[in-house]
Order: C-alpha cells, then structure tokens, then sequence
C-alpha cells in the first residue's frame, strides 16, 4: 500500500511525465484537502491520508491557499477548469473532490433579519426563528427550514451536473468523480488557528436553539447533505459516474460540547484532526481503489438491533 502522492499545478509544469502512476487523479477541494500550513501540522489533511495498493498520484488544485469557499467557485479556479477541459489537459482517471460543506455552513449562518431589519424569507435560510418553530413532537427538523433547505439542494445539484458537464468536455469524459459526505461535528467554540471559525456554533445561539439539540440539528443537516450526495448518485442519467463515499459509516470519536481545542477526533468545530482523517482516508481508499480497478461495489445490509439506523451509504467495500 502507498500513500497517495499529491502534486500541486506548479509541480505539474516542472513534472509533466506522470507514467510511473498506475493511477492519476485530479482534485480540488474545500479545507479538507487544503495544505495550508495550520492543517498540515495538525496531519489534517484527507488526501494524504488515502492509501492505495497501486502508485497513484493527485495534482491538488486545492493547495496552499486556494481551498473552495463555496462549491460554485470551481467554476472560477483557473488550474482546475484548464487541466480538466483543454485539448492538452492529461487524461484522469478520475476527479476527488471535497465539495458541500462549507455551502451548507454558510447556509446555517444566514441570519433571521437583513441588516435594515427585513425578516430574510424561509427560502433564504436553513434555520427557523423561535416565532416560526414547530411543535416540539417534530424533534429538532422543528428548527429546520425546509423551504432553505430546498433552495440549498437545488443549488447543489445544479453545481454537481455543472462539474460532470466540465468533466465531460474535455479528454476525460465518463471518468468516475469522486466526493464524500461528511463526518457529524458538535457545535461547540472552536475556531481554526487562523481566527476563522467556529461556524455552526454562532448560528445556532443566535437563532436560541437550545443547547442540548445542538448535535441532534448538527447531525440533520450533515444528513440532509449526505443523503442529497447519494440521491444525485443514484441518477446515472443526470449524473453519470458520480461516485459517493458516505463518511458516516465511519466511527468517528465526538468532539465534547462545549471544548475549545482539539477533542475526540476533530481539530477544531468542523476539521478533523490527524485520526479522523486517517479513519475516514483509509476507507475512503477502498472505494477509490475499488471503482478505478473496475470491481464491483458490495451492497451494504440493512443494519438491524441497536446499530445506526439509516443514513448509511448505499455501497460499501
């Protein structure tokens, strides 16, 4: 087994020569491929963290400083639309990308009021103000809008069909695109190093959910990500080889509510530190590994007793 070696575009133009790789991958990403330098040194880095049994290689547009804010402005990254359409762009085996969450994030932390004092509109906004929750039999989905919801998912899909249809224009139409679904944070006060942060924790006070919901409406939401994910991946049709890696099938040790630093599994609020990111790596890897050799994904069973109901990813290795 071999870690996955990551190459930036620079490093492409001074290394053109790729043949050496069994595999080669193009990937861009949020802050959970990002190599900036606070990540680095908390290990926290997804991509180099997989592992695969043949030599594989990913030029990373993500880099030192060009992490995805929001998943539109892959559209906009200039190494990353070039090396995946142009006549002279190398053929991929693939596409790993880190996409959804900090869109949803942003989503979360729209405010209830426009700054001149107008209630931002239903649609606008993931959260319900305390005048519009529902009965408390609804569980924490009474806090939840559905109307934002459906603004955020349309967006979403509209943005994947758009990076398959970049995919498609170029020298490697058809290959396999790879995203992942995201491990559930605890809302708590833990930024990132660099002052950014923390990001559901703020929406949530200022919107008076109660405390002890806190992880059960984190959890909602990651779901609603994920299940979103795994719907556009089973539509072959609008969605040709988008192939789905559900993190939550992965145990993943909770952050305690309430920490300020590094606790359980994650860095900070939303980043995994060095062994959660191993633990998802290591079987993302096998998915990976297992759509590029062409081997048949298993179907997971429905998982019964006290195990995790639902949720769970339509395909495991």
């Amino acid at each position: 087994m071999e870690h996955l070696q990551c190459l930036t575009p620079d490093d492409l133009k001074r290394r053109a020569d790729l043949s050496s790789f069994r595999w080669r991958l193009l990937a861009h990403g949020d802050s959970w491929f990002s190599f900036a330098a606070a990540k680095v040194d908390a290990h926290a880095n997804l991509l180099e963290e997989l592992v695969l049994g043949q030599p594989t290689v990913a030029v990373s547009c993500a880099g030192h400083h060009n992490a995805l804010r929001r998943m539109v402005d892959l559209e906009s990254s200039a190494d990353f639309v070039r090396l995946l359409v142009d006549d002279s762009a190398p053929v991929w085996d693939g596409l790993l990308l880190s996409v959804g969450g900090n869109d949803l994030v942003a989503a979360a932390a729209v405010p209830a009021q426009w700054p001149n004092g107008e209630t931002t509109p239903p649609h606008l906004r993931l959260l319900r103000k305390q005048t519009e929750w529902g009965p408390p039999n609804a569980g924490v989905s009474r806090y939840f809008s559905e109307d934002g919801w459906a603004t955020l998912a349309e967006y979403l899909r509209v943005n994947l069909r758009h990076v398959l249809s970049l995919r498609d224009a170029g020298p490697s139409r058809g290959k396999p695109v790879f995203i992942h679904t995201y491990a559930v944070p605890t809302p708590r006060p833990a930024g990132a190093e660099s002052a950014s942060g923390p990001w559901l924790y703020p929406a949530l006070k200022a919107y008076a959910i109660p405390q002890a919901d806190w992880a059960a409406m984190s959890r909602l939401m990651l779901s609603k990500l994920a299940a979103l994910f795994k719907a556009c991946a089973a539509d072959p049709v609008q969605y040709p080889n988008l192939q789905v890696f559900d993190s939550a099938q992965v145990p993943i040790a909770p952050a305690a509510l309430g920490s300020s630093g590094i606790s359980g599994d994650w860095h900070n609020e939303i980043h995994l530190n060095h062994s959660g990111c191993f633990k998802i790596a290591r079987a993302w890897s096998v998915h990976i590994e297992t759509v590029l050799s062409g081997k048949p994904l298993v179907t997971a069973p429905p998982t019964s007793g006290r195990g995790r109901r639902g949720g769970g990813s339509s395909t495991s290795t």
